[in-house]
């Protein structure tokens, strides 16, 4: 069989069972959070996904390298973004090499539906297209206000103005080899 590199992303399905045993609805207001990863010396976008509290809560990691097994994953939605999740994902990509600013906006409850639809229902994303599969979804809630586009720090810019967005950074200075924050994590030792 022959593909096409950097055409289609990796098709991961996690089973029925798993993506229902880990659904977490988290009691906050329906809210997207918007996760960019910057570069600590240049400021440069490296990697963007977008987190969506709706009738669960759920994070479209697209083109993503975070992945545990414990994570039920369908193409490049996690499922079960408990807090202990969460923090585990932001510091996974918070290292000495770049810092993550979170951005959050609380929205309708038919908006966080409508990006849990769009996110579920947009599949696999290729390498390098993590800006672009998530700004062409928050084009689609937010038209004429967001556009879609390539690059992690420009779909920042965008969304923080958005009316309502509230805005934090987290940095981490530990070693730029991230595998060691999945390998250290536990989830039984979380709740």
């Amino acid at each position: 069989m022959l593909a096409l590199g950097g055409c289609a992303g990796e098709r991961v399905w996690a089973p029925d069972e798993a993506v229902k045993a880990a659904a977490y609805r988290h009691d906050g207001p329906p809210r997207l959070t918007l996760f960019t990863m910057l570069n600590n010396k240049t400021g440069a976008g490296a990697h963007t996904s977008l987190m969506v509290n709706g009738s669960q809560r759920i994070i479209f990691d697209p083109a993503g390298s975070f992945g545990h097994e414990t994570i039920p994953e369908r193409n490049d939605v996690l499922f079960g973004a408990t807090p202990p999740v969460v923090d585990v994902y932001t510091r996974y990509h918070a290292r000495e090499t770049y810092h993550v600013k979170i951005q959050e906006l609380d929205v309708s409850p038919a908006v966080a539906q409508k990006a849990m639809a769009l996110v579920q229902g947009y599949g696999a994303v290729p390498s390098a297209q993590c800006a672009r599969s998530t700004s062409s979804v928050l084009a689609e809630l937010f038209p004429g206000q967001i556009a879609a586009t390539w690059y992690p720090k420009q779909l920042a810019e965008q969304f923080g103005q958005l009316p309502g967005v509230r805005e934090q950074v987290l940095h981490e200075y530990d070693s730029d080899d991230n595998s060691k924050v999945l390998a250290a994590w536990d989830p039984a030792k979380v709740n």
